[in-house]
């Protein structure tokens, strides 16, 4: 049985945030408008509301991370597909149960299917991926391991990605993996009609 931990702040709540806070979280308001609505209609999802609230004790740096949030999670180059693949891959790697669970929703939502999820934990090696998919696997666990696309990993992206592409994918990684440290430290529990992963995956995870 998992014990949820208790998080080291507190996130303030949609009812805590004053105009300051607002206009920080505006920085990527389809985000900040998404956790308010759901506030509001008190529809018991959620989805965001614990990381928001999180930057919220620092609208400065929320302004500015969120700015990059926007770009990398819904103005670049790479299509949604692409984008979650990535996601869930570096939230997996990075041991985020939170940031894993929350594109579980978004990635099935982009097309990506229960045999994906499962490849996903495996990584570029998994059976039954194509090769674009691996290859964007891979650039995953590049960055990860060596902070690098290998020469191996560039040959195979060249055919099909653009050089802007590439680099929306590398910062796209690259936002995820901060956030998944910062909610990893800072102990952020999934919000209410979050469902937690079971037992055995999150020990796949977390060894």
């Amino acid at each position: 049985m998992k014990v949820t931990p208790t998080a080291r702040l507190s996130p303030l709540m949609p009812d805590e945030w004053n105009s300051e806070v607002l206009d920080a979280l505006g920085a990527f308001p389809s985000s900040r408008d998404f956790v308010l609505k759901q506030w509001k209609e008190k529809t018991g999802d959620g989805r965001g509301s614990h990381t928001l609230g999180l930057f919220a004790h620092y609208p400065a740096l929320a302004k500015a991370f969120l700015t990059l949030n926007k770009h990398v999670a819904v103005d670049s180059t790479l299509n949604v597909r692409d984008r979650e693949l990535i996601i869930l891959r570096t939230s997996w790697l990075k041991k985020s149960e939170y940031e894993y669970v929350q594109h579980l929703i978004l990635g099935a939502r982009a097309g990506l299917q229960e045999e994906d999820f499962l490849r996903i934990q495996i990584g570029a090696d998994a059976e039954g991926w194509d090769a674009k998919d691996a290859t964007l696997i891979q650039v995953v666990d590049d960055l990860h391991h060596h902070s690098k696309i290998s020469a191996a990993t560039w040959a195979r992206l060249e055919p099909h990605y653009s050089h802007q592409q590439v680099l929306d994918m590398i910062c796209l990684a690259g936002y995820y993996e901060t956030l998944a440290k910062a909610i990893n430290s800072f102990d952020v529990p999934l919000e209410e009609g979050c469902k937690s992963i079971d037992d055995e995956t999150r020990a796949r995870m977390m060894k």
